[in-house]
């Protein structure tokens, strides 16, 4: 069990992401809109996830406290998708991220994870400015950021990166 915090929200539990969640991770990761929008992670097994969340999660939850957090639903114990605060090379600020399995969009799960991973960064974490990327093509997750408060700042690269994304900022 992790000794990082959890957060609850009216329907979810956002609780830090572990090697518990490899087999969902390693699906999540899989969907088609998160290799569209996100990228192949190279993430193809179970083991491979359960690498992928030592090497990248659990290390920035040591570094710094906060990562990323696997969505539950409280009613029902379903692990959803993924919502967090990232760090990332090539980004001054903390970058707020999301990602859910297909059959768990359009419901306000996004929307209600994203809105208490804000909150708690800004006043629990005391991250003065949070940012956001997305690729031009992923219109859902624009939305959401804009809903979220973030506004359209600059199209950006990152590094050893070609992708072109639109930086948004709170």
């Amino acid at each position: 069990m992790s000794a990082y915090q959890s957060f609850e929200t009216e329907r979810l539990l956002l609780k830090p992401t572990s090697a518990a969640d490899a087999p969902f991770l390693h699906r999540l990761m899989n969907t088609p809109k998160w290799l569209a929008y996100i990228g192949d992670r190279n993430v193809h097994s179970d083991a491979a996830a359960e690498a992928y969340i030592k090497e990248k999660i659990t290390a920035q939850f040591e570094l710094l406290g906060y990562g990323n957090y696997t969505v539950v639903r409280k009613a029902d114990g379903m692990k959803m998708g993924t919502c967090g605060l990232y760090k990332r090379p090539g980004l001054a600020h903390v970058d707020i991220g999301f990602a859910f399995l297909p059959q768990y969009e359009k419901q306000g799960y996004a929307f209600e994870a994203a809105q208490k991973i804000k909150e708690v960064g800004l006043q629990v974490f005391g991250i003065e400015q949070i940012v956001a990327i997305t690729v031009k093509e992923n219109v859902s997750s624009q939305r959401l950021l804009e809903k979220l408060g973030l506004r359209f700042l600059e199209m950006i690269k990152l590094p050893r990166d070609e992708v072109e994304l639109m930086k948004y900022i709170l």
